[in-house]
């Protein structure tokens, strides 16, 4: 069972990126899926989570209108986080990960599959 993250980078502030997030070895399509940032010193934070569906969506509030998730549950059950209109606030690893439908999106701890990471970095 693996999530793998992918499309990090650098990026100028103002400019966008794409992240991806792609399952393997299970079907994640009954599950919520979602986005978390980590920065050194500080605690994974939730970014936005997306219903197995995909119709409902849920985002920290620094993001909304920058950010968007979205998924595909027949491409590998992969997730997607298209982020507009980058800061440097955004600069951080984010990760993705996936859990049932019972509980709260906005804990780490109700989350029970995780990728590996990948750093976004945006510069002023």
């Amino acid at each position: 069972v693996q999530l793998q993250a992918s499309g990090g980078g650098l990026v100028q502030a103002g400019g966008s990126l794409r992240l991806s997030c792609a399952a393997s070895g299970r079907t994640f399509s009954s599950y919520i899926r979602g986005w978390f940032r980590q920065t050194p010193g500080k605690e994974r934070e939730f970014v936005a989570a997306i219903s197995w569906s995909g119709g409902s969506t849920y985002y920290t509030d620094s993001v909304k209108g920058r950010l968007t998730i979205s998924r595909d549950n027949a491409a590998k059950n992969t997730v997607y986080l298209q982020m507009n209109n980058l800061k440097p606030e955004d600069t951080a690893v984010y990760y993705c990960a996936a859990k049932t439908a019972s509980g709260s999106v906005y804990y780490t701890e109700l989350h029970d599959y995780w990728g590996q990471g990948t750093l976004v970095t945006v510069s002023s």
